[in-house]
Formats: C-alpha cells, sequence, structure tokens
C-alpha cells in the first residue's frame, strides 16, 4: 500500500495530462559543445552557475547514465543515424558517409510531418565543398557557421540556407545562431517542429586558419567559464521564446552535451600563436580536469536532461542507460512514427521513459575511439584510440580486456586482467564479451 501512495501523484499527473499530449510534440533539441557532467551545478559542479540549464533539470528529469563518443563528430553521426560509427564504413572526420544521407533522423522527421530547423554547428561535411549538405540530411531551414573557413564566434562566417551571410559583422555567433532558431519557431508554431541547436559554445576557437579569428571585444578569446554563461543565457532566451509563443506545454527539451569538457583551450592569439591553457573545474568538493577525447567517464559521460511541462513530472532523477544512437528511435517514437523495418539501428528508444509508459531498454552503452583522419589525410590531435567498450551502471570492459569496477574504481586507475578475475568478475566479462562478438565482430 505504501508503495502504491508513493507513485500515486506520478500516476495522477500522466493521467490527466495524457489527452493534451495525444499529437506529437515539438522539440528543441540542444546539444551543446565539450560540456562534461562537472560543468553543471545541478550534476555537482561549483565552478559555474547554470541556473536556466539548472531550471530545466529541476523541472523535469536528469539522467545519470548518458553516454557520448570522445570526440564531437563521432557522437553527431551516432545521433543523425541512430548507428555507432563502427558500423559505417571507413570514415574521414568531417565526411557524412554517402549511404546514410536518406536515413537521418530529420529527412525521418520530415516524412512524418514535422518542420526541421538547425542553427549552430555542422561539421558533418565542408559546408564550402558542400553548401547544400544540411539541406540533402533533412533540414528545412539551416544557420550554420564555416567549420576550417572561418570564425564561429565574434563575427562569424555563417552559412543561411546554403548561402554566405554577409550580416554577421559586429555579431556574437551564438546570438545568431539562437535569434535564427526563435524565428523558426516562431514561422512553424502552428505545426510540428524540430529545432536542432547545435552550440559552438563551449568549444574554443579554430585553430587551423592561416591567421587566427578575431579577439573578443576584450582583446582575447572567451574563457571557459565565460562561455557556460553564454551557454546558460542562450538556454534561458530559448525557454523564453517558447512561453512568449505559448509552446512550452506543447514543447519536449532535450539538453545534451556532445563529448566532456576540453583539457585545454585557447584563450589568445599572439601573433599567428595560439595560447593555451588548462581547463580545471570544481566538481563535488575536488578539481576535475578535462577529458575530451578520452574514452574515461571525464570524455563521455555527459548531461543529459529532458523538460516536457505538461508530461514529464519534476525532479525526476533516473538511472536508466542511454548512448547517443539512441536520440533517432527516440524521435521517431515521439512522432508516432517509427524507423523503416530493414533498416538495422544500435539505438534503443527511451521515449516511453519521458511519456511515464515503462522503461528504457537498454543494458549496456557503447563507445569507440578510432583516430579518425581529418580533411586532406591529417590525424587529429589528442588521445583518440582504436580501443572499445561497452559498460552498464557498474562494469566496464574494453576490447583489450581490461575490466573496470566503476563503482570503486571511477578514475579507471585499477583495471582487473583476466588472470585476477573472481568468479563474479568472470561472469560480467562473459556477458559483455558475449556483446561484443554479437555485435561488433
Amino acid at each position: 500500500m505504501n508503495s502504491y501512495l508513493s507513485i500515486l501523484p506520478a500516476l495522477l499527473w500522466y493521467s490527466m495530462t495524457w489527452a493534451q499530449n495525444a499529437a506529437p510534440p515539438n522539440i528543441l533539441f540542444i546539444l551543446a559543445d565539450d560540456v562534461g557532467q562537472e560543468v553543471l551545478s545541478g550534476y555537482g559542479g561549483q565552478s559555474y552557475e547554470t541556473p536556466h540549464i539548472d531550471a530545466l533539470m529541476h523541472g523535469g528529469m536528469k539522467f545519470e547514465h548518458a553516454y557520448s563518443m570522445p570526440n564531437c563528430f563521432p557522437s553527431r553521426l551516432a545521433i543523425m543515424t541512430g548507428r555507432y560509427p563502427l558500423r559505417q564504413g571507413e570514415i574521414v572526420w568531417g565526411h557524412f558517409p554517402k549511404e546514410e544521407e536518406a536515413h537521418t533522423f530529420s529527412n525521418l522527421l520530415q516524412s512524418a510531418g514535422y518542420r526541421t530547423g538547425i542553427a549552430g554547428k555542422w561539421q558533418l561535411t565542408l559546408l564550402k565543398d558542400d553548401p547544400e549538405h544540411p539541406q540533402r540530411l533533412g533540414f528545412q531551414h539551416s544557420d550554420l557557421f564555416a567549420w576550417h573557413e572561418g570564425p564561429r564566434y565574434y563575427e562569424p562566417m555563417l552559412y543561411r540556407n546554403g548561402k554566405i551571410r554577409q550580416d554577421t559583422e559586429g555579431h556574437y555567433g551564438p546570438d545568431l545562431y539562437v535569434r535564427s532558431l526563435i524565428e523558426f519557431m516562431k514561422e512553424n508554431r502552428d505545426r510540428p517542429f524540430f529545432a536542432y541547436y547545435s552550440m559552438a559554445l563551449c568549444h574554443d576557437v579554430t585553430d587551423d586558419l592561416a591567421k587566427p579569428v578575431p579577439h573578443s571585444p576584450f582583446g582575447r578569446y572567451d574563457s571557459f567559464g565565460e562561455m557556460v554563461a553564454e551557454m546558460d543565457r542562450a538556454v534561458g532566451r530559448l525557454v523564453a521564446a517558447l512561453n512568449a509563443l505559448d509552446l512550452r506545454e506543447k514543447t519536449l527539451i532535450l539538453f545534451v552535451a556532445d563529448n566532456g569538457t576540453p583539457q585545454e583551450m585557447i584563450v589568445r592569439a599572439e601573433g599567428e600563436e595560439l595560447i593555451k591553457e588548462p581547463v580545471v573545474s570544481r566538481y563535488q568538493g575536488r578539481l576535475v580536469g578535462g577529458g575530451k577525447s578520452t574514452l574515461l567517464d571525464g570524455g563521455t559521460r555527459v548531461p543529459l536532461i529532458a523538460n516536457w511541462p505538461t508530461t514529464i513530472p519534476p525532479g525526476q532523477v533516473v538511472s536508466d542507460l542511454v548512448d547517443f544512437s539512441d536520440f533517432l528511435p527516440t524521435f521517431m517514437e515521439l512522432a508516432g512514427t517509427s524507423p523503416p523495418p530493414e533498416r538495422e539501428l544500435d539505438g534503443y528508444s527511451f521515449a516511453p521513459l519521458l511519456m511515464g509508459q515503462g522503461r528504457s531498454k537498454r543494458q549496456w552503452v557503447y563507445a569507440e575511439g578510432f583516430p579518425l583522419p581529418l580533411p586532406g589525410g591529417t590525424k587529429p590531435s589528442g588521445p583518440v584510440t582504436g580501443l572499445k567498450w561497452l559498460r552498464n551502471a557498474d562494469w566496464k570492459l574494453y576490447s583489450d580486456g581490461r575490466l573496470i569496477d566503476m563503482k570503486a574504481d571511477p578514475k579507471e586507475e585499477s583495471p582487473i586482467y583476466r588472470e585476477a578475475d573472481s568468479d563474479e568478475n568472470r561472469q560480467i566479462r562473459e556477458q559483455f564479451e558475449e556483446v561484443f562478438r554479437r555485435r561488433f565482430e
């Protein structure tokens, strides 16, 4: 009886709001760049204030176990296709597989009657070589900075629907991205829309141009902390716009980050030399360095927040496993449709969890760290490797045989090798090895 009473408020909430949400929701998908869990105060971060993001968390659902790839491009491949990069042949950094173009979540949502818009970061190809790429992948509206062509922050170089914008002088890129998405939501307020804010924040400035991109008005580049503040402000502006458009009750907001916090950031240019400094944050009483590009938790365990006022009761914290292949099937189920049955996906929908109708079916998550070549054949910097791992909340197995007790050893300083397995460890290892054989060999 007591257990029933404890869930009664949630049951009443769902029964009262079910009729309001029979129609597919609008979806505002916010993908932050280079933001680990330790950054957000709602996850235990103590270095930065993130009141708007925290408000979404406290008013909705916080995921404790969401996992990305260790770098942005592989993460975006998994989001767009519902499939791990491993499935997609030999991948060059910034070259989207041609055979996957028709199967993106954005094309599938268009077919389901959604209007689709994106602003901010693309990085799935070089827009100077293929300016219509976002449209082919299913976005009817796009406002994107020119990766490897120009700045993303101050006086950015932007492509709007395939054409270079001429009106960015004196402007701050993230303000333009947010404004563009607000215009898109306003234009489509009377039909279902998918608005994708693929943030530039909190990634540092472009580092591979002949001439460094412009400093901020303060004669330097923004610090990581300043970028976190701007990220939070952008989220607040988008939520305020939904309220002003009277769309808040019918819009699901998902906030997630593409990988962990950078290990260092460019802080200023001295001539053509770019000066970097380490990124260190205070998290749950200790100092934590960024883990981007590593397969540790600091590189792959990311914040994920869901907020939908009429459907998700406030104050929920869930331990369900989510990885980036799960977004496509989740979007499909929310839209009332599904991918073609012949399409083999890696992802599992967590829409039932959002709608109070069940839990995620996922039993393990996966990440890989391939050293993908950059356009032109050069290799990316950073400690990416050819390793893969499988894990659940408590255990992680690498493809090189290291087993990690993530509760006892979250920093992965004491890996367990096969010869040292206990009976319990051996059973866990065998379960993960069977998944590796069945799914990844």
